[in-house]
């Protein structure tokens, strides 16, 4: 196995593949899509050139369906869950990147009420869609999504706390 820097996307990449057990590229953009997407994005196209690469590393096993598409089918190698593994150890102190469309257009003049007239609407969708997936936890299986949902309600809510207090001035 060669030495590789693992980055955010390879460490999704693996823990989607880790979840699902076996994925194709398409599978990882919708799981992904369904999980991470809420708050961490990635290229499309990176479910296709990364897992090629994670293999080349070793860290993934790479096969291809024989018939039909043909599609290429990813699983975590031994060396994959010990990289995976070792990167959950390590705690971040690292903070959130936080890219705002509203906040930009604030920062650059918007007017703040429409602005957060729209931005409370927006973030109150969100939070409701958020506090749905909570109801819906069944309260077994690995609590990590879980907890990160955690962290999108409550800020989803800060949000709608500090749009609303825009809005009202």
């Amino acid at each position: 196995m060669s030495s590789l820097n693992l980055t955010p996307t390879s460490i999704i990449v693996l823990g989607l593949v880790e979840l699902a057990g076996e994925a194709t590229p398409y599978a990882m953009k919708q799981g992904a899509a369904a999980s991470v997407g809420g708050f961490w994005t990635l290229q499309h196209a990176q479910f296709y050139t990364e897992p090629e690469r994670l293999a080349a590393a070793g860290l993934l096993e790479e096969k291809r369906e024989r018939g039909g598409r043909r599609r290429k089918l990813y699983k975590l190698t031994t060396a994959g869950a010990k990289a995976l593994e070792r990167w959950r150890a390590e705690p971040t102190a690292e903070l959130t990147e936080l890219r705002d469309p509203g906040l930009l257009k604030l920062f650059f003049g918007a007017d703040p009420r429409p602005l957060a007239e729209v931005q409370v609407e927006a973030h109150r969708s969100k939070l409701a869609e958020y506090e749905e997936l909570r109801a819906a936890d069944p309260g077994d299986g690995p609590r990590g999504p879980w907890l990160a949902l955690d962290a999108g309600i409550a800020h989803a809510r800060e949000w709608v706390r500090y749009w609303s207090k825009l809005a009202e001035e």
